[in-house]
């Protein structure tokens, strides 16, 4: 990489409290050349608590187009610009996947600076699997392309994490119930990190319940405990006629068994103790060929 380029930082800032904002962070801002903020407003009074009077310069929806070509051709002068949202880390559910893109095909060095992230905070505290999960942001606002997603999501095992809007929540909850049914846990986060911060656990009907006698308020972030796995009732007699059809596709004893205990309640060693009995059908056609 050429000496003559600059770096683009990736700064977090906090999402609610300003406690959160690390010192790591600061330094960053106060050193680079330029700040490109998602509003320059409101990034101006975090600059401000800080004393930080590095220059900025807006990237947001509506320009980051045209502004990464701007910043790019600073950085590439070697001049070190760090990019900033107005909450949490920029490029999640945020502008900025398109400078970063575009500063990695041009060779300028990228690098984060860790710090607060809601959907990493709501998980953590939720109380829902944290094992495994799935980070949806916000869901479409078309209804059609809304429902789309939703409908892929209805087997997600792994636990869902959505960010939602206070006048779409009580739809988007509606929409859950029809999806993933009213029984399915549900934990709705608000005021992250902040003073009057609130977390409501329940299931999704209960939440619909809830809201509708409560006005939403304040940004959501929504964590959905994933779908159990459903098992296909069979009796052995079925469980056989399975096997067979399987082996007669030409699955192996091994392969058939390994498939059919992925969706029924019998262990994969059970079902290969009653595949052992099932003669082979290859071995059957050739000797009554």
């Amino acid at each position: 990489m050429s000496g003559n380029l600059g770096t683009l930082y990736i700064v977090a800032t906090p999402i609610g409290n300003l406690e959160d904002m690390s010192f790591r962070a600061v330094r960053i801002l106060q050193t680079v050349d330029l700040i490109a903020a998602e509003d320059t407003r409101h990034t101006g009074k975090l600059l401000q608590h800080f004393q930080i009077t590095t220059p900025q310069l807006s990237y947001h929806d509506h320009n980051r187009y045209s502004r990464t070509a701007e910043l790019l051709n600073r950085l590439q002068q070697g001049k070190s610009i760090a990019l900033v949202s107005d909450a949490g880390v920029p490029g999640i559910s945020d502008p900025g996947g398109e400078l970063v893109q575009a500063c990695v095909e041009a060779g300028v060095e990228v690098v984060p600076i860790p710090g607060a992230s809601a959907v990493i905070t709501a998980l953590s505290a939720s109380g829902l699997s944290t094992e495994r999960f799935v980070f949806e942001g916000f869901l479409p606002t078309k209804n059609q392309e809304r429902q789309e997603r939703l409908e892929r999501l209805q087997t997600e095992m792994r636990t869902l994490v959505f960010y939602e809007a206070p006048h779409r929540l009580r739809q988007t909850l509606k929409d859950f119930a029809e999806h993933f049914g009213g029984e399915r846990s549900i934990v709705l986060s608000r005021e992250l990190t902040k003073l009057h911060e609130e977390f409501w656990r329940g299931t999704v009907q209960q939440a619909i319940e809830h809201y509708t006698e409560r006005e939403p308020q304040g940004e959501f972030t929504v964590v959905v405990a994933g779908g159990e796995m459903v098992y296909e009732p069979l009796s052995e007699a079925a469980l056989k006629s399975e096997l067979q059809e399987l082996l007669r596709l030409g699955l192996s004893r091994s392969q058939a068994s390994r498939q059919l205990a992925q969706r029924t309640s019998f262990a994969r060693r059970e079902i290969y103790q009653l595949a052992l009995a099932i003669p082979d059908p290859s071995v059957e056609f050739t000797q009554d060929q």
